[in-house]
């Protein structure tokens, strides 16, 4: 065993790795993981986060990017009853661990529904699966026996191996064998703990009964040994701990790196062939995504048509409907050559990319809204595109003020649009639920987003855990520049305060330097202000979801990006105060004057209202609050304009000044 050992000994693969997803417990930062794992020469790596999915999209990207085989997998909780049992009174354990691996496409499908139901259903303390879910799901999946806190592990370490409790462990065993076969292996591990010890004793004598194979793997929460400080502040963050509580919850050690394969076959001395055999899993996976395959909803159109004809004909009804009157753009009640030739144009690429069904269902809901007059209107690029402008998603007509439709839509991009709609803050809802009655509860869910450790969350928060007074933890905050995505170690470049505080106190060096470590990396689930997903099947099909603890509403488990690289359509459904206050405040007006005025039709050549923007006054006023754009050097409009000349050379006084210019700049 030692020789064959030996000659194995390049070969392991980590089946057991939490990256940062595991929230606020796992250090590992997905590209830094991938990159360590493909320089100890592994040619595949498995990412089994904490109850969730959250990364599995990014890892698989990014393995795929290094040219390793990602294994996607993670460490489910399972209840030791039903998923719908909740009554901690009749339950020994509230949920056990479980780790489970995706061998094959059919067995991502299924873990992302058993990672769904998990928390939709399930959700007890943590998000739980039971053996029904495993039962109606588990093809296509390799199901490890899992860590200390597995049923397996549980029960051989009750008894320290007698034979009444090794008897419970090998029936655990026995059921998840007669479920997968040979895709069941009784999982073992050595970070120097003394229980896993122990555990691994039982565990050996129960895989040499039973005739089960033996897989070590390494319970991997960081990706150097030298983040295990870092790592362990997280959990003090979590845990809402100070680092010098003894009674805390704590990693009991420093060996929860990503070990290199030499140490793997270290730790198991004797057992070479169960590391070994990770190889032996990893090879049997192979999972190819289907990533930009579209699975848009489809818009029931309620005529004999297709989709590009039905919206041609909206927007054809819709230009004239806008024009009525211009005898410019509509000489003799129809479209001018100008109008048409422009409106041909888009459609036209509108129809090549594939996109006729997309403008449909946003004209519906952007229609819906309208009826029930709640306040809607498109902002961004799409206000660019004639055809929004005839279905009423946006209101500036972009002939009139020379807008490109390139800048919203080409025929080099295959994404979709993204044609961002405000309504009332206050009924967005109404909108929303409109499109879950229309295209089904189950095929919509907001996107959820990740709080992630930003410069000054992470100095506030390893600040709070190191026990460092506040006053001083503000100190150090706000020496930090304040640039938008500024990094610790560019705040350390730039902040002559802040580096030479660094240098000269020690506790305040170990404060940023832990922060340095853990900046970046997840800290906490959240909904998207406005993404929704509408799927033309339910969405448990391509993305897992789950609730945001203390809410009601689905949402997905990936973020905006791994979204809609899986095909699916997102839509931007922003809430709007400002539309909420101009709404109300025409209201008013109506009480208290009779007359209904239509901001739409307000004059943009008033002199009043530059004014003032010219004093600055823009407090409260949307997208005109914040700093104005500050005007070019010299050198600079040199560089853009050649020479300069005449007022060219001097500040325009209709511009708009810089944040805090006042009355001055008028």
């Amino acid at each position: 065993c030692h020789v064959e050992g030996a000659a194995l000994s390049s070969s392991f693969v980590h089946l057991h790795c939490h990256s940062h997803y595991s929230l606020l417990d796992g250090a590992g930062d997905i590209g830094r993981l991938v990159e360590r794992a493909k320089g100890y020469g592994m040619n595949a790596l498995a990412i089994t986060d904490h109850g969730n999915l959250h990364g599995s999209l990014e890892f698989y990207r990014t393995c795929r990017d290094a040219g390793i085989n990602p294994i996607l997998g993670y460490e489910a909780y399972i209840a030791p009853g039903s998923r719908f049992e909740k009554d901690a009174g009749s339950m020994k354990e509230a949920s056990y661990h479980l780790t489970i691996l995706a061998q094959n496409r059919t067995g991502f499908q299924n873990l992302v529904k058993l990672a769904s139901y998990a928390s939709l259903e399930g959700f007890y303390f943590k998000p739980r699966i039971d053996r029904e879910l495993l039962e109606a799901f588990h093809e296509g999946l390799i199901v490890l026996s899992g860590c200390l806190s597995s049923e397996f592990s549980r029960a051989i370490l009750r008894g320290h191996g007698t034979e009444t409790e090794l008897r419970e462990a090998m029936e655990t065993a026995a059921w998840f064998h007669r479920l997968l076969g040979d895709r069941y292996y009784i999982e073992i591990m050595n970070n120097g703990l003394e229980m896993q010890r122990m555990q691994l004793e039982g565990a050996v004598d129960v895989a040499r009964r039973m005739g089960l194979p033996l897989v070590a793997t390494s319970d991997t929460h960081y990706v150097d040994r030298e983040d295990a400080d870092a790592q362990d502040v997280m959990l003090c963050i979590n845990t809402g701990k100070f680092r010098t509580d003894p009674q805390r919850m704590r990693m009991e050690n420093d060996q929860f790196y990503l070990r290199p394969p030499e140490e793997m076959y270290d730790s198991f001395l004797g057992l070479e062939e169960a590391v070994a055999r990770s190889q032996t899993i990893a090879d049997s996976v192979e999972i190819e995504l289907e990533l930009g395959k579209r699975h848009f909803p489809s818009f029931e159109i309620p005529k004999p048509a297709s989709a590009s004809e039905y919206l041609r004909e909206l927007c054809v009804a819709g230009l004239k409907e806008r024009y009525a009157g211009n005898e410019e753009m509509l000489p003799g009640g129809e479209l001018a050559q100008v109008v048409l030739d422009r409106l041909d144009r888009e459609l036209g690429v509108i129809d090549k990319l594939g996109f006729p069904n997309y403008f449909l269902i946003v004209w519906d809901f952007v229609r819906y809204a309208r009826e029930l007059n709640v306040p809607a209107t498109a902002r961004g690029s799409g206000v660019g595109a004639l055809v929004c402008y005839a279905l009423y998603l946006s209101h500036v007509c972009p002939i009139k003020y020379d807008l490109l439709f390139e800048r919203f839509l080409d025929e080099s991009r295959r994404e979709a649009p993204d044609i961002d709609i405000d309504f009332c803050k206050e009924r967005r809802a109404e909108i929303i639920r409109y499109v879950k009655d229309k295209y089904g509860e189950d095929n919509v869910a907001q996107i959820g987003t990740f709080g992630t450790l930003a410069a000054r969350a992470a100095i506030r928060d390893v600040g709070r855990a190191l026990g460092i007074p506040l006053a001083r933890v503000n100190q150090v905050v706000n020496m930090v520049p304040e640039q938008l995505g500024i990094s610790l170690d560019r705040a350390l470049e730039v902040s002559d305060e802040l580096r030479q505080t660094y240098q000269g106190d020690g506790e305040i060096r170990e404060l940023l330097d832990l922060a340095r470590r853990i900046e970046g990396l997840a800290r906490n689930v959240g909904t998207h202000a406005a993404a929704v997903v509408i799927a033309d099947r339910p969405l448990t099909e391509y993305v897992p979801l789950c609730r945001v603890s203390g809410k009601t509403d689905v949402i997905t488990q990936w973020s905006m990006n791994d979204v809609e690289a899986a095909g699916l359509l997102k839509m931007d459904f922003l809430g709007l105060r400002n539309l909420t206050i101009l709404a109300k405040a025409i209201e008013l007006i109506e009480a208290s004057t009779g007359e209904r005025i239509d901001p739409l039709h307000f004059p943009l050549d008033d002199s009043a209202t530059f004014a003032l923007l010219q004093r600055g006054e823009t407090k409260g006023i949307f997208q005109l609050e914040s700093g104005g754009i500050p005007l070019p050097t010299r050198a600079a409009r040199r560089g853009h304009g050649g020479r300069l000349r005449g007022r060219e050379a001097r500040p325009q006084a209709g511009g708009v000044p810089a944040h805090g210019a006042g009355r001055r700049a008028g």
